[in-house]
């Protein structure tokens, strides 16, 4: 079905309301996060030419439950093995959405040095967000370097180490700082959201590219976009400044925010 070094990614969903996405070639590949139903799933996967047995394994990057929700039936019903680290792995035993199956499935990744997952070398690294633990994932498979962020209060020095050697990077570009701070959100949520450990602005996502990029930087996608406090219009805009102003030339970064409540569909890498 893939042709020797082709790589695909693709978001089943995006967003508070659920998130999910495909890394792979087609046939042998890894899906991040459980936020979409197995029947949303597998229907997606269908309509883009592949099936369950399309993917091998399970990552998880937090335990929060847009990330988490259906990974109690995924369990049940693919036994396929899910990959997180050990804090993750002891908050999921005794998580309402997953205590049930998920011991069976268990799979703890080292603190140091690559987990060989499906054939690829898979590292972590914790990021700030209000988890139990959070994390992002660096995959190295087929030649290509992939390191996927979603939801982050602040970017680190690790993490952008870890971008800077990528070639394709998933980042959260969450809010727009003006129509969060003058929208309807409570006080107490606003703050929770900007001070480190919520989620990441427009603007500091911007800042993290200026910091990564480098010219191997093939793919930018920008995730978690917020329905009430952004527009993909604005996060696009904010994010191709930066490349700009890192001195990116016109057309060999792609630049894509991933849509929030439905697929992507595939991107080749």
């Amino acid at each position: 079905m893939s042709k020797s070094g082709m790589v695909k990614f693709m978001s089943f969903s995006s967003g508070s309301c659920g998130n999910c996405y495909y890394f792979g070639d087609g046939e042998n590949g890894i899906v991040i996060d459980a936020g979409v139903s197995l029947r949303r799933l597998k229907r997606a996967m269908e309509e883009n030419g592949l099936t369950l047995d399309s993917f091998g394994a399970v990552l998880v990057t937090h335990d929060h439950l847009d990330h988490i929700r259906h990974l109690g039936s995924y369990c049940k019903r693919l036994h396929k093995p899910v990959y997180t680290t050990g804090i993750l792995h002891r908050s999921l035993a005794t998580h309402s959405f997953t205590s049930d199956h998920i011991a069976s499935c268990r799979h703890v990744l080292p603190g140091d040095g690559a987990a060989h997952v499906c054939g690829m070398e898979v590292r972590y690294f914790v990021v700030p967000h209000d988890a139990t633990q959070t994390v992002g994932y660096a995959i190295s498979y087929k030649g290509h370097k992939f390191v996927i962020m979603t939801d982050l209060g602040r970017m680190t020095d690790e993490a952008v180490e870890y971008a800077r050697q990528a070639d394709t990077v998933v980042l959260e570009s969450n809010y727009d700082m003006d129509m969060l701070m003058g929208g309807p959100y409570t006080y107490e949520l606003k703050m929770r959201i900007i001070q480190g450990n919520g989620h990441l602005s427009n603007d500091e996502c911007a800042s993290a590219i200026r910091r990564f990029w480098h010219p191997g930087l093939k793919n930018i996608f920008l995730c978690h976009l917020s329905e009430n406090n952004n527009t993909p219009e604005l996060a696009y805009r904010c994010s191709l400044d930066a490349l700009r102003d890192a001195g990116a030339e016109k057309g060999t970064v792609s630049l894509r925010c991933l849509p929030r409540t439905c697929p992507s569909g595939f991107f080749t890498l």
